[in-house]
């Protein structure tokens, strides 16, 4: 986590100090506020997110989360538009989106592959137009994609005076560009090296999945004068237990089978924004989507094959 260890609140450089000087001068005015008491007859769950409350905040997982599907591959998808690659390389973005919402798990392996197509995708040009098309390809494909339950409990965070982090595996760029569209404090997500404003084709690293989110979500924490006991953090995915393990307050969303039973255990919160009773149950989306994402593969394929 070199790229966070700025974030880090023991022996900072003369430099970090200064930089941090404010938010330390802010957090003593935190300090001096009050949680507001919980509601008088509250059977269940006391009010939450706590009214002014400005020493918690709340950090979501994006894939599945906060959006249907992977942002990874709707961005691949809106680079295969633009001309970025060839079809197979469409046919293997969409695939794999295809068994994410089947399946409602990340394989490791598909990821990873993924990864690596966009790093050696987006090598050589430059940031600022990945940063341009990425704003296009969120208006395309992402914006109505984005879970509307998932978006009002961020939006109960923002209410209550609190920061709202993204925390995901997706390029940052994406990342970032999905936090300003919702309106949430920031985004950290996955780095690729870039030279001069160019991308090498590498990472900064390595991507923030599993147990990395959980190192970021500390640091950035430590850093904000954060309690992270006071905290939130919502995910789908088992990877992110680490990180949800953290905070005081965590909501498993369309959780899979292994997240499911872990949060059942531990009496952790959940909520299932999905269609479709039985696929909420199984964790997989209603029928239609999957055809959605098929035929429009097929319809991408076919057009290509009549323009050769």
């Amino acid at each position: 986590m070199a790229a966070l260890g700025w974030l880090t609140p023991r022996r900072r450089s003369a430099t970090a100090r200064s930089v941090l000087a404010g938010e330390a001068s802010a957090e003593a005015a935190r300090k001096s506020s009050r949680e507001l008491p919980e509601p008088a007859g509250a059977e269940r769950e006391p009010e939450f997110p706590v009214l002014g409350d400005l020493r918690a905040a709340a950090f979501f997982d994006l894939d599945n989360t906060v959006m249907q599907g992977a942002a990874l591959f709707h961005f691949g998808r809106g680079l295969y538009k633009r001309k970025f690659f060839e079809t197979r390389e469409l046919a293997r973005f969409a695939w794999q989106q295809a068994w994410f919402r089947l399946a409602g798990v990340e394989d490791p392996e598909h990821m990873q592959e993924a990864r690596d197509s966009a790093l050696s995708i987006v090598k050589g040009h430059r940031v600022a137009e990945l940063e341009t098309i990425g704003e296009e390809i969120y208006d395309e494909y992402m914006a109505d994609r984005i879970w509307p339950g998932t978006r009002a409990l961020a939006q109960a965070h923002l209410d209550a005076g609190q920061k709202v982090w993204l925390v995901t595996a997706a390029p940052v760029e994406i990342a970032q560009v999905i936090a300003r569209r919702l309106g949430l404090t920031g985004a950290l997500g996955t780095v690729a090296e870039s030279v001069d404003g160019v991308y090498t084709g590498r990472l900064v690293g390595e991507p923030l999945h599993g147990p990395a989110k959980a190192e970021a979500v500390r640091a950035l924490a430590a850093a904000e004068g954060l309690d992270l006991s006071r905290c939130a953090a919502y995910s789908d995915s088992h990877n992110d237990i680490p990180m949800l393990s953290l905070v005081g307050h965590p909501y498993a969303i369309n959780p899979d089978t292994k997240l499911r039973r872990h949060a059942r255990d531990k009496d952790w919160r959940l909520r299932d924004y999905r269609t479709g009773r039985k696929a909420a149950k199984v964790g997989i989306p209603a029928a239609a989507g999957v055809g959605a994402v098929a035929g429009g593969t097929a319809a991408a394929i076919a057009l290509s094959r009549r323009r050769r």
